[in-house]
């Protein structure tokens, strides 16, 4: 079943980092200059104003279900079989989010770095590399991200110093022009793919963790870290590209790199920048993917989740190309379809579970007085 291993907090909250940023960083920003135009960085930075209480309430969970994984702790809550039904949901949900990925890498690199390769080996080429992540264990990726995270740290800041020679105040004015309703909406929508889907996590945390509290604490400072990229990377955009030509492009910070250019010796590194954004995806596509997997063999009672990983694996490559024939429904998904499946399975599906497990703490609690009373 779940890996032994242990994750200490430090290695937690570089997880809850990278699979924060992921797809958040890429295509998120144009959606929300389409929204509120210049004003997409206050919806970025009501976004993680929503995302703290959210992880408040995960982390309430794993107070409640300490020893558990989320599919187990919706079992304990809503019983074996109601318990069952819910947790193959919630693993669709993980499954989806997996499929939506590999099509983001996929048309991502097509489109943008290497037109005339077929998307389905780029699909292939990936989800290969998300298989095998998951059946070599947590304790393998949880060491990868490690490595690689200070890379992705050292190259964030590298854009933004290479990049300050180019920003035009006047983009990001006048401030508060779209309204607070427009803002709140796409703050809505922004926690709809940046903290939300951290519900995912609720696999690993805090059943994989070797100190609950520390743990916690990790968990916020992940998110805000990842929260503090989100707000540079917005409101560079703005300031560099402008909010309209943000909105016409599917991937801005992409667009951003291109303008890298230092004393016209250090240009073109767009490249390097983009295989960055793929790592911070991969780590988003391999924690959904373990998420899904894992959570299937704990509801049909396997001994050991790896085996279900190639024949998964092989259907989110299919999928990827089914779900989303092209750019266009992949778009009308994600803003229209996707918020509601993210706050349905990243808010009101804990919330039931925090609910459901207090009460039933409480009467646990009362009849175990009772007994001693009797006794």
């Amino acid at each position: 079943m779940p890996d032994n291993w242990k994750i200490s907090s430090g290695q937690f909250g570089i997880l809850v980092a990278l699979y924060a940023i992921g797809t958040t960083i890429l295509i998120t920003i144009a959606d929300l200059a389409s929204e509120v135009k210049q004003d997409a960085w206050i919806s970025v930075i009501t976004g993680i104003g929503i995302s703290m209480p959210l992880i408040g309430l995960y982390n309430a969970i794993g107070d409640l279900y300490p020893n558990m994984s989320f599919v187990k702790a919706i079992e304990a809550a809503l019983g074996k079989w109601l318990g069952k039904a819910v947790s193959i949901l919630f693993i669709f949900f993980c499954f989806t989010g997996a499929v939506a990925l590999v099509w983001i890498v996929g048309n991502f690199i097509v489109t943008q770095m290497m037109p005339e390769t077929p998307v389905l080996y780029i699909n292939i080429l990936f989800m290969a590399l998300v298989v095998m992540g998951v059946r070599l264990g947590l304790e393998t990726v949880v060491r990868s991200a490690e490595v690689l995270f200070p890379w992705v740290i050292v190259f964030f800041i590298f854009l933004i110093l290479s990049s300050t020679s180019n920003l035009k105040a006047e983009n990001i004015q006048p401030v508060f022009e779209s309204g607070i309703k427009p803002i709140l909406r796409s703050a809505l929508f922004f926690a709809s793919i940046f903290s939300l889907p951290l519900v995912v996590l609720l696999m690993v945390f805090p059943a994989s963790l070797n100190k609950l509290k520390e743990g916690k604490k990790a968990f916020y400072t992940g998110t805000l870290i990842a929260g503090i990229i989100m707000v540079i990377i917005a409101v560079f955009s703005i300031l560099i590209l402008g909010s309209d030509f943000t909105a016409r492009n599917m991937y801005p910070t992409y667009v951003l790199a291109k303008k890298i250019s230092v004393g016209k010796i250090i240009e073109r590194v767009e490249a390097v920048i983009a295989g960055l954004w793929i790592i911070t995806i991969f780590f988003k596509a391999t924690l959904y993917f373990y998420a899904a997997v894992l959570g299937f063999a704990q509801t049909l009672n396997l001994r050991d989740y790896r085996s279900l990983t190639l024949p998964l694996g092989m259907i989110v490559v299919s999928l990827s190309l089914v779900f989303f024939p092209n750019a266009t429904d992949f778009i009308v998904w994600d803003t229209k379809t996707w918020p509601s499946f993210a706050i349905v399975y990243g808010f009101f599906l804990p919330l039931l579970i925090f609910i459901v497990g207090k009460i039933r703490n409480k009467k646990e609690k009362t009849t175990a007085g009772h007994g001693k009373a009797d006794a």
